[in-house]
């Protein structure tokens, strides 16, 4: 029984090897992903954000919006000298009306403004540009609030029934005071959007492996140190980083999946 046992297994060894031989020929000779259709597939073009043109719309539509306030409160609600105009205008609407359903038209459009800027935005994050989405996540919602708080303050003035005159001056202040506070932000986030677009820079992972290098080569860096950002700057840097490394390895498998089909 001994004896018989090495010389099966030396005859199958044989078999087996040129078996594993043809196995990995076979994987060799099969169809391989090129190298030039790889990098194209991973590669990724700067597509800019187009949100610069929202707001420079919005803030113009503001600025009409408050001038034409301004001029109908004076002219058809305060009454100086133009009530037939008003009246062939706006009939038997009251002016202060007028102005009140404009001002949520505009909302409306801040609303609709936040949620196509949001969209952008998280594109933008997905494409790994994090940095430049941290700088503006603020100024994304701040013309929402500022306007959500405007409009909390004229239902206070017509819940509070003031005199005529002095309920179309403390509307038209509010409304003023929305335009000093709302377009400087849209003007600031419009400057940050076109500089983002016109620097046209690689996502940021790509940015810190570059400087990454570099400082490693140039200088040596101390364990442990830490430049001056605080620890929540820290934890909010790596859970963005983190998410976009999750999106990008599941679109890299999508992407070679789909060239080993093709190929």
């Amino acid at each position: 029984m001994d004896s018989k046992g090495p010389s099966l297994y030396a005859q199958a060894g044989p078999s087996i090897d040129m078996t594993r031989s043809m196995e990995e020929d076979s994987l060799v000779d099969g169809p391989l992903i090129s190298a030039d259709a790889l990098h194209s597939a991973i590669r990724r073009e700067f597509q800019p954000v187009p949100t610069h043109f929202h707001a420079g719309l919005l803030s113009v539509l503001h600025v009409l919006y408050v001038v034409l306030s301004i001029c109908l409160g004076v002219l058809c609600v305060l009454k100086f000298g133009q009530e037939d105009v008003c009246m062939k205008i706006l009939g038997n609407v009251k002016g202060d009306s007028v102005i009140v359903f404009a001002k949520v038209a505009l909302w409306a459009l801040v609303v609709l403004f936040t949620v196509c800027v949001r969209r952008h935005h998280n594109r933008v994050r997905s494409r790994g540009y994090l940095r430049f989405y941290r700088q503006t996540q603020d100024l994304r919602y701040l013309p929402l609030t500022i306007h959500s708080t405007g409009s909390v303050a004229l239902l206070a003035l017509l819940a509070a029934r003031l005199s005529q005159t002095v309920h179309t001056y403390m509307m038209l202040s509010v409304l003023g005071l929305e335009l000093l506070v709302t377009v400087p932000s849209l003007i600031y986030y419009t400057v940050k959007v076109m500089q983002f677009n016109g620097e046209r820079a690689a996502p940021d992972v790509s940015q810190e492996e570059i400087s990454h290098t570099y400082s490693v080569s140039s200088q040596p860096t101390e364990t442990g140190f830490r430049g001056g950002s605080s620890l929540e700057e820290v934890v909010e840097k790596q859970a963005d980083l983190i998410e976009y490394l999750k999106q990008h390895n599941t679109l890299l498998s999508k992407r070679l999946l789909n060239l080993a089909a093709e190929h």
